[in-house]
């Protein structure tokens, strides 16, 4: 009796819109319905609870609309440490830190060498650095090329023992989206805020057929970090390049190619609203900025609950608003049924609540202030790891968490010991090392990329000396890692999901959408990752 009220209920219609309608996969190179494209978002800083604000403050905008037609994972994670680089390559490879090889932009590896030592000599073990630093740059103030400055990569001995520079890429020990895709015929495109964004391409150095790559802080010149406006500004380029691509052509518009397969950008406005303590302060880095109606404003949010500054709304209308004009051109370029519209975060920021922000100095600096510095072993062991410049003498990297790469790894549990017990002094909720980290990360004794030492800081905690930003990344909290996501396409009804899924489960959701075997990628094989939960199948009631 209850099966046949259910045929004729659903066949009315009664209770068609309680299911989430399944994607359908690629199977048959494209009949109605079926996905042919995904269009990849990261809206980096971008919380859950930031979209469940801004969709119910504003049911007429982009997100709301992609919201209204798709799965909302309000309980999805991202990796820990959750920085950029684990954060996007979760997205694009389907595994963790563990498998992808990279914890932070900057961080150390043991197994390479300094960019002057040509000939890899001595033993190997020096800081890799990934960020804007390595770009080429041109003119005063220097702005940059877009592209990698070669002499700055760091050396390594290749397969054949030759020393060869290091590329960011040849980094990432697992293959992407963009390189399977590609495999099965496929076209991709990416764009991001670095040329060290080279990662997208994947160990074959291949993946991405249309890389763009505007820098967004030339070192010594214009930084728009400084502004949302000017990250703002930043972002559009990016936008552009997508909408060029909906379009058919190449990012610049200049060669038609055909709308890729799997295609993508970052948005970094949110992420710098949240984190400037005054938009533009003092002496404006970002000449360009052009509302002077938030010059000077604090950004971030105004309480726990997530009400956004008025530097922080810009920063979220100026997305929106950039994702409804990709929504505009799938509907023109008649895409948008056989696209699904993914918009996630690589990583959350942390504090939400502004009370909670506590800015004490760099990690280093506050072991360097406690009474026994001068004299006892491990404070002395961090105090060399922080001052090492080049070589295999470690290095400590911080931000809300604080990476320690110790010079001589047998004193890792004396550390790991004297930083628990100054644990108070030093803002310190938890301190991963030795038997505990490897509980959750790779062996650093036998992989060469971990750090020694993780310290997870006291909620609000964010290591650094510099007074002009209340939030960051790269750390193990909840705000840190809970970020937004939503798969949308017009087929799938509306849906809030709160079981726990991971970021790195879009990878894998990614590629059965477009009838490719999530296996395929190397890491989802290594780890188990899973498919996201209803996106596929049609589910229980909820």
């Amino acid at each position: 009796m209850i099966k046949r009220f259910l045929a004729v209920a659903m066949s009315l219609g009664l209770i068609g819109s309680a299911l989430p309608a399944p994607v359908q996969a690629n199977d048959d190179g494209g009949s109605r319905g079926k996905i042919k494209h995904v269009l990849l978002i990261s809206v980096d800083g971008l919380h859950a609870l930031d979209v469940a604000n801004y969709v119910k403050a504003n049911p007429d905008s982009a997100m709301a609309k992609l919201s209204r037609h798709g799965i909302t994972y309000s309980n999805a994670r991202t990796p820990a440490n959750s920085d950029s680089f684990p954060g996007l390559m979760a997205l694009l490879t389907g595994g963790s830190p563990n498998t992808i090889g990279l914890f932070y932009d900057v961080s150390y590896n043991r197994s390479i060498f300094d960019p002057t030592n040509t000939t890899c000599s001595g033993q190997p073990g020096n800081t890799q650095v990934f960020d804007e630093s390595i770009d080429q740059y041109s003119g005063t103030p220097p702005v940059s090329l877009n592209k990698i400055n070669i002499a700055a990569l760091p050396n390594h001995l290749d397969e054949n023992g030759n020393c060869v520079r290091l590329f960011p890429h040849q980094a990432v020990k697992t293959n992407t989206i963009f390189e399977v895709v590609k495999s099965e015929g496929g076209r991709t495109a990416w764009a991001d805020k670095h040329p060290a964004y080279d990662i997208a391409n994947g160990p074959s150095g291949k993946g991405v057929d249309d890389l763009y790559t505007p820098e967004l802080t030339n070192v010594g010149g214009l930084d728009n970090t400084v502004s949302v406006v000017c990250t703002a500004q930043n972002d559009n380029l990016k936008v552009q390049g997508i909408l060029n691509e909906i379009k058919g052509f190449t990012h610049d518009g200049t060669k038609h190619v055909g709308v890729p397969t799997v295609f993508g950008m970052n948005f970094r406005a949110v992420s710098v609203g949240q984190k400037l303590e005054q938009d533009n302060k003092v002496s404006p880095k970002c000449p360009t900025d052009t509302d002077p109606s938030i010059a000077g404003q604090p950004g971030g949010y105004l309480d726990g609950a997530g009400t956004p500054t008025a530097v922080l709304s810009y920063g979220l209308q100026k997305t929106d608003a950039a994702l409804q004009s990709m929504i505009d051109g799938l509907k023109a370029a008649g895409i948008y049924d056989s696209t699904l519209f993914i918009v996630t975060a690589k990583h959350g920021q942390s504090p939400i609540n502004p009370v909670k922000t506590n800015k004490p100095g760099h990690f280093a600096d506050l072991v360097a202030a406690l009474p026994d510095a001068g004299t006892n072993a491990a404070a002395i062991a961090i105090a060399s790891a922080n001052a090492c410049a080049t070589g295999p003498c470690g290095f400590v990297q911080d931000d809300d968490i604080a990476l320690i790469w110790l010079q001589d790894q047998t004193q890792t549990d004396a550390v790991a010991a004297y930083l628990n017990t100054n644990a108070a002094a030093l803002f310190i909720d938890e301190v991963l090392a030795g038997a505990e980290l490897k509980l959750k990360f790779n062996d650093p004794l036998k992989d060469p990329a971990p750090p020694d030492i993780i310290v997870q800081p006291i909620y609000g905690t964010i290591y650094t000396g510099s007074q002009a930003k209340n939030a960051e990344h790269g750390g193990m909290s909840f705000a840190d890692t809970n970020v937004g996501l939503i798969v949308s396409n017009p087929s799938i009804h509306s849906r809030t999901v709160k079981s726990p899924v991971a970021t790195s489960q879009v990878a894998a959701s990614i590629l059965k959408a477009l009838g490719i075997e999530p296996s395929e990628l190397h890491a989802v094989k290594k780890e188990g990752t899973q498919v996201l939960p209803f996106l596929f199948n049609e589910s229980d009631d909820e």
